[in-house]
């Protein structure tokens, strides 16, 4: 496997890694950017919440069209052709908490996480319920097997649950698909059906099977908070890492500026699933 290289640097604490038309994007908390990454380090200003805007996350729509989650309003929304960004959904299902994470599946239905520890479900036309519950802090989320397999991060249980997905994209038989020594945060897939998990206080990425194992590492000498394979081959898997400091730093002072975007090429067996 290749050596980590640095794409950019200087960011605030950036999440919600995601490869799409040949560029990396990410969600730059505390600048509140959406930002699209060149393999060259270039950076483009894709959309604009307000830098109080924490968490967010994004995603796209089958036809293209990109969505965010606006976590502290418990929003969904979306890009408008004219750069504005407008409401398709109200999340207010998920309970009094912000919202989280989010992926889209192949039919176009959103899975939000965050609130009182629930996954969301909004369908194309906008309406929003939860579909499933009792998760301490959901985050990082993934859609395996041909998407009948919907795994979310359980942060503070440090453990992946895999969720059932029914024809209408409900949820059932919620169970623990891997108990892990750190907490995760953002995750992805890849062909071979292991599951990429970047975690903060462990500082690195670790490839997972089902039950537990571990089968590769990727050490980062700073939190990270999100991966994705991606790359021409799909074997590049890249990193969002920041030093953090706590919870009460991050409110007192902001997030600071030593968010990075990593590349670690060569990984086993490239991306699968969605994100």
């Amino acid at each position: 496997m290749g050596e980590l290289s640095l794409m950019i640097d200087g960011l605030g604490i950036p999440e919600s890694t995601r490869w799409r038309d040949g560029k990396v994007w990410l969600c730059n908390w505390g600048a509140g950017e959406v930002l699209a990454v060149t393999a060259d380090g270039e950076r483009e200003l894709i959309a604009q919440l307000t830098p109080q805007t924490l968490p967010f996350s994004i995603d796209w729509l089958p036809d293209g069209r990109l969505l965010t989650v606006d976590g502290p309003r418990r929003l969904l929304l979306g890009l408008e052709a004219d750069g504005t960004l407008a409401p398709v959904a109200d999340l207010s299902s998920l309970g009094e908490g912000r919202a989280n994470e989010l992926v889209v599946d192949g039919a176009g239905r959103a899975y939000v996480n965050g609130g009182a520890g629930s996954v969301a479900l909004v369908t194309p036309d906008g309406s929003a319920e939860t579909v499933a519950g009792g998760l301490k802090f959901p985050n990082g989320m993934a859609l395996i097997d041909q998407e009948h397999t919907l795994i979310v991060a359980d942060s503070y249980v440090q453990a992946l649950i895999a969720y059932e997905v029914s024809e209408d994209g409900s949820l059932s038989d919620g169970r623990v698909w891997a108990e892990l020594e750190h907490a995760p945060d953002g995750i992805c897939a890849d062909d071979d059906g292991a599951v990429w998990v970047a975690t903060v206080p462990g500082q690195r990425c670790i490839r997972v099977r089902e039950g537990g194992e571990v089968l590769h590492a990727v050490p980062v000498d700073r939190g990270c908070f999100a991966c994705m394979l991606g790359g021409d081959d799909g074997r590049t898997l890249f990193i969002a890492a920041a030093q953090w400091r706590g919870m009460d730093a991050f409110a007192k002072e902001g997030p600071g500026l030593t968010g990075q975007l990593l590349a670690a090429p060569r990984q086993p067996a490239p991306h699968a699933g969605r994100p």
